[in-house]
């Protein structure tokens, strides 16, 4: 049985009953923020890393969490958060000689299933080709559905400059696709 976000933060507010709160906030949210974190990250196990990563914070900052906003929207602002620390690491790490974008571009290849469709690979390596901010704005709006206002919360942006991060983002998804498809398949 699912519960409301209130419950689940009173359960983890209270010693005896914070195991069981953790555990209902990754049922509650484990999935949508991996495919948030995946998006983002490309690479599986790094998401899962972060992932793990954002319930462990959340878990340690749960008593700053404040009840104006719902949880999923705190919980997403800590993933964005966590897989923007891990792609600045990424960038760090990566080989002087490498350039990024291919790199992610190559990890969305490897990492697409055997029987992905190709259109859904050049997807992924659209978004990957696009700044940040609009990377986010892309997949929170695209994937997660997730109305302009919610959006704006998690990444503290006014409504109108994530309504045109979005059209800007979607614009280079199209011609990117439009570009590539026929070249790579």
């Amino acid at each position: 049985m699912k519960l409301k976000d209130e419950e689940i933060v009173k359960l983890l507010l209270a010693p005896p009953t914070l195991e069981r709160g953790l555990r209902a906030m990754m049922d509650a949210y484990q999935s949508r923020l991996y495919w948030h974190i995946r998006r983002l990250i490309v690479d599986h196990d790094l998401a899962q890393d972060v992932l793990q990563d954002t319930f462990i914070k959340a878990y340690q900052n749960i008593h700053q969490f404040k009840s104006d906003s719902k949880l999923y929207t705190w919980l997403y602002r800590i993933a964005t958060n966590e897989s923007l620390q891990q792609l600045n690491k990424m960038n760090r790490m990566k080989k002087t000689d490498e350039d990024a974008e291919y790199h992610l571009q190559n990890l969305v290849a490897d990492n697409a299933g055997k029987d992905a469709e190709e259109i859904t690979v050049l997807l992924q390596k659209a978004i990957q080709t696009l700044p940040e901010k609009q990377k986010l704005v892309f997949n929170m709006r695209y994937y997660d559905d997730l109305p302009y206002e919610e959006i704006s919360k998690i990444l503290d942006m006014s409504v109108g400059t994530l309504k045109t991060n979005y059209h800007y983002a979607k614009d280079k998804v199209e011609h990117y696709i439009k570009d590539n498809y026929s070249e790579e398949f």
